[in-house]
């Protein structure tokens, strides 16, 4: 009999990386059955309540010296609120369009990434980056189709989502290196609780059991798909994890047919493989070394629309701490 090797390199970090993904598409098929009875800001305040005892108990393990005081007060707390709003919006997004559609909208991140690298980082984005964030963005409007008929509140949540999650990326990347993890993590988990909380009132429904189980498992497999895209990324090169993410779409298609009926516009499936294959540019230009860069796509690492701060460059920044001390 033939003995079955475990996968190893990059194969490995493939794999991770779509595993993440299927869970964070199934974390996403989640909020959008809730987003059914529930506000955004509902689903916000009881998964990232939730996932407060995970989070919490991360963040007693950072032992890097210092206090909760941030060196970047402003734009911590600019990433604070740009990572509540995006998930606001993208809940939003996710309630009230078809799966695909939000997807689509969301995979112009990275392409928003590299617009905002120019002036954040300073980025020297050449002119072929820059022909395909035009190309990718020429895609987003396939997929909205803007015109008076077709536009929905919907749209604009997802676009805002991936404006603002493009935002959180890259100021990430700006003061990351110069903050403690725990305080990247503990200012927007407060702030998630806080901005969900002030509007709470005015949106609240009591929540069924069941329910607040289902809110459990969203923060659950949150946590999760992230420590499987931390495996990925540790097992393989970025680049071909990176791309990863484009498997969602798959499983929207599948997901949406299944629980929602739903079955995509043939603009839909054009406007997404434009973005895809705009976002892959990208991300294996920045890898290819022809070009000085800082990477901000491929290292953003950044997954948006969930209620945890916990992000997977924040864990890899954090391994690889401890790796210089061992």
């Amino acid at each position: 009999m033939q003995n079955i090797s475990p996968l190893s390199g990059n194969k490995a970090g493939v794999f991770y990386g779509l595993a993440a993904f299927g869970i964070y598409a199934t974390h996403d098929l989640f909020i959008k059955q809730l987003g059914g009875t529930y506000s955004p800001f509902q689903i916000l305040f009881f998964s990232a309540l939730l996932s407060f005892p995970f989070i919490t108990f991360f963040m007693i393990h950072d032992a890097r010296p210092g206090t909760l005081r941030p060196t970047h007060p402003w734009w911590l707390a600019l990433r604070s609120l740009s990572g509540a709003f995006t998930a606001i919006c993208a809940f939003y997004a996710f309630a009230t369009l078809p799966l695909s559609q939000v997807y689509a909208l969301v995979f112009a991140t990275p392409l928003l990434i590299t617009v905002l690298a120019i002036p954040m980082l300073g980025e020297t984005v050449g002119p072929r980056r820059l022909l395909a964030v035009l190309v990718g963005l020429g895609g987003v409007v396939v997929v909205v189709q803007p015109n008076p008929a077709s536009l929905e509140w919907g749209h604009a949540a997802g676009l805002a989502a991936a404006v603002s999650g493009a935002l959180n990326s890259v100021i990430s990347r700006k003061i990351g290196n110069e903050e403690r993890v725990v305080v990247m993590v503990l200012y927007p988990m407060i702030t998630n609780l806080i901005v969900a909380a002030l509007f709470l009132p005015f949106v609240y429904i009591e929540v069924a059991l069941v329910d607040l189980g289902f809110m459990a498992i969203v923060s659950i497999l949150g946590l999760i798909g992230m420590g499987f895209l931390v495996t990925g990324y540790v097992k393989s090169n970025a680049v071909l994890v990176a791309p990863t993410q484009y498997s969602q779409i798959i499983w929207a298609v599948l997901f949406g047919a299944l629980f929602f009926d739903e079955y995509p516009g043939t603009e839909t499936y054009i406007g997404a493989t434009i973005i895809i294959l705009s976002g892959i540019y990208i991300l294996r230009r920045e890898a290819s070394g022809k070009v000085r860069t800082k990477s901000p796509v491929l290292e953003s690492r950044t997954r948006i629309g969930l209620s945890s701060p916990l992000r997977v460059g924040l864990i890899l920044r954090r391994r690889a701490r401890k790796s210089e001390k061992g």
